[in-house]
């Protein structure tokens, strides 16, 4: 098991992703000829659920792409089942605390790190891997290559933010940026000080403790600034959002005659 974005990162690079919300295995193989590095099946905010994201998960080993999942909900299924279905890291909204983010650390990575449930299923090859013959090298490799980034998007957790990135097992934070600014105050707003400045701090947060900093940029305008402010990844849009955009932009041409 080698976790690819991992390996850039401690490299010193920065890496590239989008989030998938068409639930098309076809989809993920045609992001493996565009240059990403990753791709996030999102399972909170489309119909993706666990049979259809191992598909698109295995779709996007084939193409050379890690495969991330964010994940509906902090529960020990939701979590448990997608890394055992072969995600290499998981995305997780919605947090407040630390003890949620303790929660994802506890569902998330073997012992001693965490208490995650024991099972040699797809990723281990079903204990046929090499890495997997030893449960105790098992656990080592999994919790190594295994990336948990919980999401910063509350005014609670900007708030304990420290105390988050401290946490052994935490690989990093990923920032969604709308939903901060409406916990911010200003929906959608992003030129405020205010705003501005908390992205700046999680960055620094996150390399002062050696953690690595993600963020979504809606458009490469957006990922020219958050790459300026230090971020290593960046998730940029979704699949059905460029979709849209790559038709609607031929259609103009076609209606123009161009």
């Amino acid at each position: 098991m080698k976790n690819r974005v991992k390996e850039k990162l401690r490299a010193k690079e920065q890496v590239f992703g989008t989030f998938l919300w068409s639930s098309s295995s076809t989809v993920v193989e045609c992001m493996g000829y565009t240059g990403l590095d990753y791709v996030i099946i999102d399972s909170e905010h489309s119909p993706i659920d666990t049979e259809g994201a191992i598909g698109m998960i295995n779709a996007a080993k084939l193409k050379g792409l890690t495969p991330f999942v964010r994940v509906k909900e902090v529960s020990r299924a939701a979590i448990l089942k997608m890394l055992d279905g072969g995600a290499e890291a998981l995305v997780i909204p919605c947090l407040k605390s630390v003890e949620e983010v303790r929660k994802v650390v506890e569902y998330g990575k073997y012992q001693p790190v965490g208490e995650r449930g024991f099972a040699q299923s797809r990723q281990a090859g079903y204990g046929y891997e090499d890495y997997a013959r030893d449960l105790q090298g098992y656990f080592e490799v999994s919790n190594s290559q295994t990336m948990l980034l919980p999401m910063c998007e509350t005014a609670t957790f900007l708030k304990d933010l420290e105390k988050i990135v401290k946490l052994e097992g935490i690989d990093g934070i990923f920032v969604g940026p709308y939903d901060l600014s409406v916990a911010l105050g200003a929906p959608g707003v992003f030129d405020t000080d205010e705003f501005r400045n908390a992205l700046l701090w999680i960055a620094e947060v996150c390399r002062d403790n050696g953690k690595y900093s993600f963020i979504f940029s809606n458009g490469p305008a957006m990922a020219a600034q958050h790459t300026a402010m230090g971020y290593q990844g960046i998730a940029l849009g979704t699949d059905v959002q460029m979709l849209i955009e790559a038709y609607r932009t031929s259609m103009e041409k076609v209606k123009n005659g161009k």
